[in-house]
């Protein structure tokens, strides 16, 4: 997947050093709840960027869709007051006026605005000429390209301090966390831009916070740029997601107890080691991809006896049993299950494009009547 995405750094246009942290409660209920969180969050010297909902986009009607325009005001005071800069998340060309007017740093797209490319085109719309930085959270369902797009679309209108918030996707699949953290998307977005700042959210990842701690580790060993965890002076009380919410305090441990690792080193040793174990790997690979070809030759082959024998390409039980029998070999020699299956899905289906494209030729190669 290519782009032509092209981003600066809004850690460098905050004067932020390290890794950014975003903290502040899910939704801003009250003037008195968003100053005393503010409060203690500066005292703690620990976060750089205060987030509040002011428009809550909630699942079913009657539940608490935010105070409104109102809570951008407190906003403002709590910049006066504590000096953080401030974020909220805007759905509509409304929000983003609005926003603006109230001298806001930092937007950020939600992810149910993210996964319409009608809504964050009228975002982009809204955003032309204006020099602000936005942050864009991953759709709810594990599309790269939307994300990627909604990016490009906020580029394009002139938006250069671009970042990406990993909030995992939702599954109907029985799970510990609130949305399944989905790793692979956020690193294939960062491979796809090396430059472009990539924030994870545990809070949403987790659904509960007693998980936060765990998730913000993970993050920061997969050299994510900053975390935005929602905190509330008083989690319990909360109007909106109060499971996944910290107090202050419980948000400075947190912080104070990560581990943080260096991407490198100029550890000699360490280097030397590290590079022939690298080479072993790149042996192994380019292994598999020659295995991986002999496999794909061997398909054509099949296909051409299926196409001489009338037979079907696909065979339902052959695959059935080739999914039990290697995800089975594969957990005995340590791999997981839903590693195995993506693989064979994978080989799979090149497997069947290839022995179509056998039936296809066949077609074309028939004697005209």
């Amino acid at each position: 997947m290519k782009t032509e995405l092209s981003t600066q750094s809004i850690r460098q246009h905050l004067g932020i050093e390290g890794h950014m942290i975003i903290a502040g409660p899910c939704s801003a209920e009250s003037h008195e709840q968003v100053m005393a969180t503010a409060r203690q969050l500066a005292a703690t010297g620990k976060t750089q960027l205060f987030r509040a909902g002011i428009w809550k986009p909630r699942t079913r009607p009657n539940s608490f869709e935010g105070v409104g325009t109102q809570g951008l005001s407190w906003l403002q005071d709590v910049k006066k007051e504590t000096g953080l800069a401030v974020t909220t998340e805007v759905a509509n060309a409304q929000h983003v006026e609005q926003a603006l007017k109230h001298d806001i740093d930092v937007l950020w797209i939600g992810a149910r605005t993210t996964v319409n490319p009608f809504s964050v085109q009228e975002i982009a719309d809204a955003l032309k000429g204006v020099d602000i930085p936005v942050m864009v959270k991953n759709p709810i369902n594990p599309d790269l390209a939307l994300w990627l797009g909604a990016l490009e679309r906020l580029n394009q209108a002139g938006i250069k301090h671009l970042a990406a918030i990993h909030r995992g996707i939702s599954s109907a699949e029985p799970s510990p966390f609130r949305n399944q953290p989905n790793w692979e998307m956020g690193i294939k977005l960062k491979t796809i831009v090396p430059d472009l700042e990539v924030i994870c959210d545990p809070s949403h990842i987790a659904g509960a916070r007693e998980l936060i701690p765990f998730i913000s580790q993970k993050a920061i060993d997969l050299d994510m740029d900053g975390l935005m965890i929602e905190t509330h002076v008083n989690p319990d009380t909360a109007l909106s997601d109060a499971r996944q919410q910290v107090k202050p305090n419980a948000l400075e441990q947190i912080l104070s107890e990560l581990v943080y690792r260096r991407p490198e080193t100029n550890n000699v040793a360490f280097n030397d080691t590290l590079e022939k174990m690298r080479e072993q790997i790149d042996q192994i690979d380019d292994d598999i991809i020659q295995q991986l070809s002999a496999r794909m030759q061997l398909s054509e082959q099949i296909g051409i006896h299926k196409r001489e024998n009338e037979i079907t390409v696909f065979q339902p039980n052959r695959w059935n049993r080739i999914l039990e029998e290697r995800t089975r070999l594969g957990k005995t020699l340590g791999l997981s299950p839903v590693f195995i299956e993506r693989i064979l899905d994978a080989v799979h289906g090149e497997s069947i494009r290839r022995q179509n494209e056998v039936m296809i030729k066949r077609e074309h190669e028939a004697p005209q009547k």
